[in-house]
């Protein structure tokens, strides 16, 4: 598989990051029953990117962050739960919607699936909270928090995120 060009984009510059994955959720079909989410990995250290993920990119009910792990798996030639020794030690995940804590679909959570990579996965910049639809609220920040990664949330993309994760939505007011 030959890798993918991805833009060059500045150490640091975290909405450019939440920009190129939003990039990514746009590539997801949109659907009423789940969010059109884009997620990338990168490696701080070497300001490169390891993978990248969008909703149901992959096959079976997938998630960005869930795409993005199976993908660097794959690269390893590893099953996704031996990933976390794997990736470098200063490695993060953007993702346009916070994490998930709870699949209705039966699917590993994207929380347990970071929390899972024993500390390989530092911060979690995230662009959104998880909107209450589908689930109620999310605990994932907390969780992810109490296995010692930091959550931050990164302004300024909020209404571009909703309007894709929520293409394919209807609307209030729709019949």
């Amino acid at each position: 598989m030959p890798a993918t060009a991805h833009p060059v984009i500045q150490a640091g510059d975290h909405k450019a990051y939440l920009e190129y994955a939003l990039s990514q959720a746009e590539k997801s079909p949109p659907k009423p029953t789940n969010f059109r989410v884009g997620a990338l990995v990168l490696d701080v250290d070497t300001n490169t990117i390891l993978a990248t993920g969008y909703t149901l990119e992959l096959e079976g009910n997938t998630h960005a962050e869930q795409c993005c792990f199976l993908k660097l798996a794959k690269e390893h030639d590893v099953a996704e739960d031996q990933l976390g020794p794997l990736l470098p030690k200063n490695s993060v995940l953007y993702t346009t919607m916070e994490p998930c804590n709870k699949r209705l679909s039966g699917n590993l959570p994207c929380t347990e699936r970071i929390v899972s990579l024993e500390g390989a996965i530092k911060t979690v910049y995230v662009g959104v909270l998880e909107p209450e639809k589908f689930v109620g609220q999310n605990e994932g920040r907390k969780k992810l928090e109490d296995a010692g990664i930091k959550v931050e949330l990164v302004g300024g993309l909020e209404d571009r995120i909703l309007a894709v994760a929520t293409a394919g939505h209807k609307q209030t007011g729709e019949v």
